[in-house]
């Protein structure tokens, strides 16, 4: 029995009854209390216990966006794998997150402000994730060779393949998908082995779905973290114009992925790994057909597939799943080459679109709001690619997969902007913002320049966001600076990006119009590359692991460790004190952070370089140290203590404080100046905010388990 829309072929009549609602969208089952249509009668029953556990409370279960008209068949939501879900749904409580130990003990992952479920408003937030969830389950499972999210013809990709080309986005557009015919001999013979390896990839990720039991509310309450929680720290998804229907279902996976992790239950991060299986199937099998999709308001075909690849990437750079760590390194330059196949890099800024009149009509208004958020989607998730490449580059030991220091893509809006909620709002943040029309490139360049002072700062609106887009530019050269201070052809001295960072600091310091989350977050990845700068964390990492023979899973890349450091010596040079001066730093800014906005992505690099340096001291004789009560940040970046002091800014004791702790004559006046750190009582502490990190990146689990081992060799 075939499918008279798609072709696909069921064993059962009911299973193709089922899936062909998928393509029409009839929805025959209807809930007696509420009048909400369903297409399948388990979603209905499921639904219906909602009402009966809500005690018909007065809030109606808000009616399907899809309710009142057909469902236009997507060109991406044919031929998923089936998922059958057990008919109970478990509402997850929302996680708070706090660094103090009675909210962050080992194994609850549960705050004492989540709700209790008599407290939950079972309606969806986003009612189409029922759509997404039918579709889901949608499909027989009992079909060989059956492909997730779109079934692509095997010619296609093979011919691209044999002929050592890709082909661009028109030219996938323009030659369709046709089945042709398959050789015989060894071809039909290897087409035969990759379909059968695909089906049995598809069978075990759906098997693993089936046995987390997802539910459409767990679904709706992912989305709503990711939007909570997540894209306050890494803007690059506009909630007001968000519309679940326009977007891949792939990238909706990836989505609801990242929010499963801000969810209290431990079974959430098993439901969230498989969605995240179920995308990763889905592009690695339909990459060709997603990279000439083009949603009603995208500003250009193959956007999604970009922000698709950025939120896998993010999700699995951070995974406790190493497997999905090394995927998500070894995928991660791809978001680049499909960002270049689509020319989104040369695409139209946001910039160059005329504004609405003022008297234009709301219809007009909200048209222009709709074309600029399109546009600075595109241009956000491109910047996100860059902060992520820095990351993910960093903890995989390998260069970065572009030149940051090149990047020519301009200055994003700022973030009132950006979030604006209404078109108005919109219109009258546009109008106030004083953006520079300059590129990234430019900007770099600029901290490099002889009369560059404060050049961030002259009159111009610089974003949190641009500011990080930026640091991580610096930290792509910092990687390929010399130790020595040798001048490289084409690469800046360790003193000139020394430079480079103080302007940076000053800029972030002195910038209005951030607010103090975005000025603790921003600092906080500022103080680990100055920390990089001076002694390189992960070779030190791994250089005290090989030593003492510590299994670690943190540090990639092929270094080579040095076994025989020599620890003593180590502690005792100037730039190690810098580095210490940036660890200690890093944790004060880390417990600071206001609750709600700890999931910043660099929190556990930044965290574990920290923990680095304080085990690196400790295990060189240096557990208790004496450093100055006032750090001068400008000091402890200049060489040769050549003070180069910024306009507004007097000269103060923190500075000869500064250079005296530099220059290690604060070790001869033990507990007579400055404050005295016990940097064994520092990696407890430590500890504590990793197991408080497990419950949304599981690298930190990883993390945890060798700051353990080296708090055991410390003491």
């Amino acid at each position: 029995m075939d499918c008279k829309y798609c072709h696909k072929s069921f064993s059962k009549g009911e299973h193709l009854s089922r899936h062909e609602r998928s393509h029409t969208g009839v929805r025959p089952f209807v809930c007696k209390e509420c009048r909400r249509p369903f297409a399948r009668q388990d979603s209905l029953a499921r639904h219906q216990k909602l009402h009966t556990r809500r005690g018909h409370a007065q809030y109606p279960s808000p009616p399907s966006s899809h309710a009142s008209r057909p469902t236009i068949p997507s060109p991406l939501s044919s031929g998923e794998p089936s998922v059958n879900v057990d008919g109970t749904a478990t509402q997850p409580s929302i996680q708070e997150n706090s660094w103090d130990q009675e909210e962050c003990s080992a194994g609850s992952g549960l705050s004492q402000n989540a709700p209790h479920s008599a407290d939950i408003d079972f309606n969806l937030i986003w009612p189409d994730s029922e759509q997404l969830f039918d579709s889901l389950m949608a499909l027989d499972p009992t079909p060989q060779r059956q492909m997730p999210l779109g079934t692509l013809s095997d010619s296609n990709l093979s011919h691209s393949i044999s002929n050592g080309t890709l082909r661009s986005v028109s030219s996938f557009r323009d030659n369709g998908f046709p089945i042709g015919p398959i050789l015989s001999g060894e071809s039909h013979q290897a087409v035969h082995n990759v379909s059968e390896m695909v089906t049995t990839l598809s069978s075990n990720v759906t098997a693993a779905v089936e046995a987390t039991s997802v539910t459409s509310v767990f679904l709706d309450e992912c989305l709503h973290m990711f939007f909570e929680r997540f894209i306050p720290t890494f803007p690059i998804l506009h909630r007001s114009t968000f519309v679940f229907r326009e977007y891949s279902q792939p990238l909706l996976l990836n989505a609801m992925a990242i929010g499963s992790l801000y969810l209290g239950p431990k079974s959430s991060i098993a439901k969230g790994e498989a969605l995240w299986r179920l995308a990763h199937i889905a592009v690695t099998t339909s990459w060709e057909k997603l990279i000439t999709h083009q949603g009603p308001h995208d500003s250009c075909p193959g956007v999604q597939l970009v922000i698709t690849a950025l939120l896998a990437q993010v999700y699995g750079a951070l995974s406790k799943n190493r497997a999905i760590r090394t995927t998500s390194q070894a995928f991660h330059a791809l978001g680049f080459h499909w960002a270049r196949q689509c020319a989104l890099l040369d695409s139209e800024s946001s910039y160059s679109m005329s504004l609405p009149p003022v008297d234009a009509s709301e219809a007009e208004k909200q048209r222009c709001w709709r074309i600029w958020a399109a546009k600075e989607v595109r241009h956000r998730a491109l910047l996100g690619h860059y902060l992520l490449d820095g990351l993910v580059s960093r903890m995989a030991g390998e260069s970065p997969s572009v030149r940051h220091s090149a990047n020519k893509l301009g200055l994003p809006s700022t973030e009132a902007v950006f979030d604006a909620q209404t078109a108005n709002e919109w219109l009258t943040y546009v109008r106030l913002q004083q953006i520079e029309q300059c590129s990234f490139r430019s900007v770099i360049s600029s901290l490099f320049q002889p009369d560059a002072q404060n050049q961030l700062m002259h009159g111009h609106t610089i974003s949190a966001l641009s500011l990080r887009v930026v640091l991580e530019g610096l930290q792509s050269l910092v990687s390929d600076c010399d130790n020595e201070d040798v001048p490289t052809m084409g690469v800046p001295t360790k003193s000139e990006l020394q430079s480079a960072l103080a302007q940076v600091h000053e800029s972030i310091v002195r910038n209005p119009h951030l607010s103090n989350a975005e000025r603790l977050e921003t600092l906080l990845r500022w103080h680990t590359i100055c920390l990089d700068a001076c002694k390189d964390s992960s070779t030190l990492c791994l250089s005290i692991c090989a030593r003492f023979g510590i299994e670690q899973y943190v540090c990639g890349g092929r270094r080579s460790p040095t076994r025989d450091i020599d620890l003593i010596s180590v502690v005792n040079t100037e730039d190690a004190r810098r580095a210490l001066l940036h660890a200690i730093a890093i944790q004060d800014i880390v417990e600071q952070l206001p609750r709600g906005r700890a999931h910043v992505i660099h929190i556990p690099s930044s965290l574990f370089a920290a923990a680095t340096i304080f085990c690196v001291f400790s295990l060189g004789g240096l557990a208790s140290v004496n450093i100055p009560s006032m750090v001068d940040w400008e000091t402890v970046l200049s060489s040769n203590y050549d003070h180069r002091t910024f306009p507004g800014q007097p000269d103060s004791i923190s500075q000869s404080e500064t250079k005296r702790y530099i220059r290690g004559e604060y070790s001869t006046m033990f507990g007579a100046v400055g404050v005295t750190k016990n940097l064994l009582y520092e990696l407890n502490s430590m500890q504590k905010l990793f197991r408080c990190l497990c419950s949304q990146w599981g690298i930190a689990y990883d993390m945890e388990d060798v700051l353990d081992q080296w708090n055991a060799l410390c003491h």
